[in-house]
């Protein structure tokens, strides 16, 4: 059996250190945009620098979360950011955008780029089909079963992550409509209002 990694997210320092205190191997955390969690504190550019490097002199990879869509006036900051964090030392991007992933995926062909839970991926042909479009992992749907992941797992290469804890919410993950319809603030850009 392959080693279990313990992924932990982090919205600021303190929670940084406190991981890495505590045995994370790798942590994601968001940028001030395009991330899943509009409302943590999140890292600004200097922060994302300086976090990153805090990390990797203590062995421990990170993960920038740009798991929301990306709209077609914001793609140029998102690449930028992909582009900065990728120069900072970042060890994955992980991505919702189908669009972005694949501009980053033939652009930056040494960082691997995961498929955010974001992404719906809830069975082995999903998987299979972000191996092929050059996904280095899948962050598989929550809303998965014990043994619908074993079978995943069992039939692909790619790396597959799964949460151990679930998000409260009626939706499958990616498919966040009712915050959007109900209070107008979409859970697919970062602002789901069970979240806030």
């Amino acid at each position: 059996m392959k080693k279990l990694e313990l992924l932990s997210p982090v919205g600021d320092f303190e929670c940084l250190k406190a991981a890495v205190q505590n045995g994370a191997d790798s942590v994601y955390f968001g940028a001030s945009n395009f991330n899943a969690r509009a409302s943590a504190n999140n890292f600004n550019l200097s922060d994302l620098k300086d976090a990153i490097s805090y990390a990797k002199l203590r062995g421990v990879n990170t993960h920038l979360t740009l798991n929301t869509l990306i709209k077609d006036n914001e793609f140029e900051d998102a690449v930028l950011l992909a582009q900065k964090a990728y120069e900072f030392g970042i060890d994955a991007i992980i991505v919702q955008d189908l669009g972005l992933a694949r501009y980053l995926i033939n652009n930056f062909p040494d960082l691997p780029i995961h498929a955010s839970t974001q992404m719906t991926i809830h069975n082995l042909e999903g998987a299979l089909e972000a191996e092929k479009l050059g996904f280095k992992r899948v962050v598989l749907s929550r809303e998965l079963s014990l043994n619908e992941i074993r079978y995943i797992c069992s039939n692909t290469n790619i790396e597959i992550e799964t949460f151990i804890h679930g998000a409260l919410c009626i939706s499958y993950s990616g498919q966040c409509l009712f915050s959007s319809m109900i209070g107008g603030r979409s859970g697919n850009r970062g602002k789901c209002a069970r979240s806030m």
